[in-house]
């Protein structure tokens, strides 16, 4: 487990790729197998999620063993030596193109905090999937935070109401976005970023969207905020 730190963009945040992370990928299958179905969800994200719960012994101890072996990488990286687990969950993309919302057809952030750190953990990646970062072109945003959060809502909710109705999942860069970066999905492959960064899915349009995590894109997504 050697990890590889990548910076994007103008902003140079920190992106941490680690490949062969868990060594032990058939056993963290085994636990995301186990806990199917999984629910839709019924936030942003483009299909299914299953949260951890108290009960969820296995997979706790999952995501705990994984925050305990990336945890040198977060403080080395994001300078943050200690901090909470806030949730952890396997999660699946499976809705239709025709079938996201306006907002789901977008980069996005998931918080202005810039100690809260998104772990993601490729666990089955279909071929040319992955994670891509962006600059909203009319700001330069690239990470948004309490300063610059109401610019970039504002310009964001202007061009939103432009994109095609039929624009499916984000790829590459358009005249509203341009893309900085990108990190491929690979079994067992662990990355580290914080979650204010403008980023999304790689979803290529072969993509097997199925609600089976034996044949999709199924990820573990942790999410942890440092004191």
């Amino acid at each position: 487990m050697k990890p590889e730190l990548r910076r994007f963009g103008n902003s140079q945040s920190p992106v941490v790729v680690i490949d062969e992370f868990s060594g032990s990928l058939e056993h963290v299958l085994e636990i995301a197998d186990e806990l199917a179905p999984y629910p839709r969800h019924t936030n942003y994200y483009p299909g299914l999620r299953r949260i951890f719960t108290a009960a969820d012994a296995a997979a706790n101890a999952y995501a705990e063993q994984t925050c305990e072996r990336a945890a040198p990488c977060i403080a080395e990286a994001f300078d943050i030596d200690v901090f909470d687990l806030v949730e952890a969950s396997f999660s699946m993309v499976t809705l239709k193109p025709t079938e996201l919302s306006t907002r789901q057809r977008a980069p996005h952030f998931d918080t202005t905090d810039q100690k809260d750190i998104a772990l993601l953990h490729y666990l089955r990646a279909p071929p040319n999937t992955g994670t891509a970062f962006y600059r909203q072109r009319a700001t330069g945003i690239e990470r948004v935070t309490e300063l610059n959060a109401s610019v970039f809502v504002q310009v964001a909710e202007v061009q939103i109401v432009q994109l095609p109705s039929d624009s499916g999942y984000f790829h590459g860069s358009d005249e509203f976005y341009e893309q900085i970066g990108a990190v491929e999905a690979v079994p067992d492959r662990l990355i580290i970023f914080q979650g204010s960064l403008l980023h999304s899915g790689i979803i290529p349009p072969d993509m097997p969207l199925t609600s089976d995590p034996r044949q999709g894109r199924l990820t573990a997504n942790i999410f942890v905020r440092g004191r």
